[in-house]
C-alpha cells in the first residue's frame, strides 16, 4: 500500500555562506556593501548588524546578494518542486525520477482531506463503476509503475506514470536577496498551502538564526 504522507515535509540548513575569516555572514555583507563607501575602515566586530540593517533599510537589497544559504527540503511533493524551481536566480539539484527507481511510493495529500474517502466514480473497460479513493487511486499508480519497471521499463519511461503527488527531495541554494524574493511571494495568503506552509517554516527558522536579514518579513 502506498504511504500517504501529510505535514511530513521537512527543511534543513545545510550552509550559510561566509567570508574567508568571517565568522557570520553579516560580516561579508558588511565588508563588500562597505566598498561602496570606501568605509571600511569603519567595520568592527560589532558593526556588521547595524551596517546590514541600516543596507536593508535603504532598500539596497542588491548587497545582500553577497552571501547565500543552502537549504534542503525532503518529504514534498513533486508539486511543490514544480513551484519552487520557477524562481529562477537559485540553484538546484533534485531527486531523480529518471535514474531514481520511485517503486517505494511515498505521496503527499492536502492535509484537510481524508485519503480513504470514497469520492470518484470510475467507468471500467467492462461499463461496470466502482467509487475509490485518493489512496486507492495512488494504489494503482504504484501497482502500474512496478509492473512497468517488472517489464523491464527503466526509470525515465516508467516514471510516465507517477503522480504530482509523489514525494521529492531537493536541495536549494540562493542568495539572500532571492531568499527574501521567496518569501514575500510563497508565504502570501494566496500561495498554495504546501509551499506555505514549508517557506512558513524556514522563515521562522531564518528569523532566529539571521535575525536582521529576515526579522522584517
Amino acid at each position: 500500500m502506498v504511504q500517504i504522507l501529510k505535514n511530513a515535509g521537512t527543511h534543513k540548513i545545510l550552509a550559510v555562506m561566509v567570508g574567508l575569516n568571517h565568522e557570520n555572514p553579516l560580516q561579508l555583507i558588511e565588508l563588500a556593501g562597505r566598498t561602496a563607501y570606501q568605509s571600511r575602515h569603519k567595520i568592527t566586530d560589532q558593526s556588521a548588524t547595524k551596517f546590514v540593517e541600516m543596507i536593508r533599510k535603504l532598500g539596497h537589497e542588491s548587497v545582500l546578494e553577497h552571501s547565500a544559504m543552502t537549504v534542503e527540503f525532503d518529504n514534498f511533493s513533486r508539486g511543490f518542486t514544480h513551484e519552487l524551481v520557477r524562481h529562477r536566480l537559485v540553484s538546484y539539484t533534485q531527486e531523480s525520477t529518471r535514474y531514481v527507481d520511485t517503486s517505494d511510493f511515498k505521496v503527499v495529500i492536502p492535509p484537510h482531506k481524508d485519503a480513504d474517502e470514497k469520492l470518484v466514480e470510475l467507468n471500467l473497460p467492462n461499463k461496470e463503476k466502482i467509487t475509490v479513493s485518493f489512496q486507492e487511486w495512488m494504489d494503482l499508480n504504484e501497482q502500474m509503475y512496478r509492473g512497468l519497471r517488472k517489464l523491464g521499463w527503466v526509470p525515465e519511461d516508467a516514471r510516465q506514470v507517477l503522480p504530482t503527488a509523489i514525494k521529492s527531495q531537493i536541495v536549494v541554494t540562493a542568495n539572500f536577496r532571492e531568499w527574501r524574493h521567496i518569501f514575500k511571494l510563497r508565504t502570501a495568503q494566496n500561495a498554495h498551502w504546501e509551499i506555505r506552509d514549508a517557506m512558513m517554516n524556514l522563515l521562522k527558522d531564518v528569523k532566529e538564526k539571521i535575525p536582521v536579514i529576515f526579522d522584517d518579513l
